[in-house]
Formats: C-alpha cells, sequence, structure tokens
C-alpha cells in the first residue's frame, strides 16, 4: 500500500501519472459550480448578491484548515520516522495551503465590508485564521531558506505540529467567543442552517477547488523532485 511513498522516483513518477485527472475535474466542477454559484442559487434575504462571495470564501477556508491538519499528520510522520519523502509532501503543501488562505482573507474582506461595514475587524475568526496565514508563511521560510536544508525540514515539521492547535480554534472561535462572523452553517452538530440550493453550488465548488489544489501541489511536487533528481545527477557527473 502507497508503494508510490517509498522512493523519490516512484513518487516522481506517480506526481506526473495523475496530475491531468484532477485538472479536468478541477475545470469542469469549478466552471459548474459558478454557473451555480453566480446565476441558479438564490439571492440571501439579508446580504442580498454579496452572499455570492461564500461560494469561494467558504471552500477556500476549508482547504486552508484542511491542508495545514495534512501537513501536520505528515509532518508528525516524517519527525518520528525521519522520512525524507513525508517532509517533501509537506513542503509541497504549503504553497497551496498559503494560497487558500490568502484567499479566505481577502474573500473575507471583500464581503466584510459591505456586511460590516470595515474591510478588517480583530474578530476571534479573523485573527486565527490570520495567524493561520502565517504559520504557512513561516513555515515556506523555514522549509526554503534555512541551511541546512535537513534540519530545516525539521524545524519546520516541528512548526507545523505545534501550529494544529490553531485548527480547533479557527473552528470553534464564533462559539468560545461573542464575534462579528457567523456561526457555522453546515459543519456542525445541528441540522444544516442554509437553504440546499446554497448548498448544491457550494460543495460542487469546494470539490472543484480541491481538485484544482490537488493538481497545485502535484506540480510543485513534480518540480521539486525533478529539482533534486537534476542536483543528484549533476553530483554523479562532478564524482
Amino acid at each position: 500500500m502507497f508503494k508510490f511513498l517509498q522512493t523519490p522516483t516512484a513518487l516522481l513518477m506517480w506526481s506526473q501519472k495523475w496530475q491531468t485527472i484532477p485538472l479536468v475535474f478541477g475545470i469542469v466542477l469549478t466552471s459548474i459550480g459558478l454557473w451555480l454559484a453566480l446565476i441558479w442559487s438564490p439571492v440571501d434575504y439579508v446580504q442580498g448578491e454579496t452572499v455570492r462571495i461564500m461560494y469561494v470564501h467558504v471552500p477556500a477556508s476549508w482547504g486552508a484548515m484542511l491542508t495545514y491538519f495534512a501537513m501536520a499528520i505528515a509532518s508528525g510522520y516524517a519527525f518520528i520516522k525521519q522520512n525524507p519523502i513525508a517532509h517533501w509532501l509537506t513542503r509541497a503543501m504549503a504553497p497551496v495551503g498559503l494560497l487558500l488562505s490568502l484567499i479566505s482573507l481577502i474573500t473575507g474582506a471583500i464581503w466584510g465590508k459591505p456586511t460590516w461595514g470595515d474591510w478588517w475587524v480583530w474578530d476571534a475568526r479573523l485573527t486565527s485564521m490570520l495567524i493561520l496565514c502565517l504559520l504557512y508563511a513561516s513555515y515556506i521560510i523555514t522549509a526554503y531558506c534555512v541551511k541546512p536544508e535537513q534540519q530545516a525540514l525539521r524545524i519546520a515539521a516541528i512548526l507545523a505540529i505545534i501550529g494544529s492547535i490553531n485548527l480547533p480554534i479557527i473552528k470553534w472561535s464564533v462559539t468560545w467567543w461573542h464575534t462579528l462572523h457567523q456561526p457555522a452553517s453546515i459543519l456542525r452538530l445541528a441540522k444544516p442552517a442554509i437553504h440546499w440550493m446554497m448548498m448544491v453550488p457550494l460543495f460542487v465548488m469546494a470539490f472543484g477547488l480541491a481538485c484544482l489544489c490537488f493538481y497545485l501541489f502535484l506540480q510543485i511536487l513534480c518540480n521539486e523532485l525533478q529539482r533534486r533528481k537534476l542536483i543528484a545527477l549533476l553530483l554523479r557527473q562532478r564524482e
């Protein structure tokens, strides 16, 4: 099981093999999702047309949190097993998570201006999401800039594991504190609070964005593995 994770060569072949499928599914689902979100779904009776920002903001927020959770799991495995391939997987996830968290923050600011009357407030949900974005940036700076590389990856792995404490804070911040941000409407113990005609495009967009992000992850991973393969080849030629 997971034989493609055993060697860099197998992982490179796997990353090259599976790039087309998530790209095609991502383009198709996102196109359908945008049509459903912008044309088919109803207007919110309170927020009006501005509610349509939700169809990008919410999937990006979910994706940013899930990506960091995956990074924490992979980092824990890499740190315990001293597995370099797990480190490379985590390093390829980080730019994707940073992009998603930036999309979440930017769309949240655009949504907040007509809703709250300001682009930014130091709300518990917004602040914890900003911390997530900074954690992604810190991981990338550490993993890519600190030398030697092996030490940098170990430090970055510890950072990813410790930073995962922020994930439940993001999720439950609207419950634990009095915030301007609305409470959970879908991922909650009670029945979802939004209409099914809004939920359908939301999940279509979420799956479409997930496919596109997986494609981007494979591209970053493939580039990283090819770079390492080229460096190894040049070193062998010098010997």
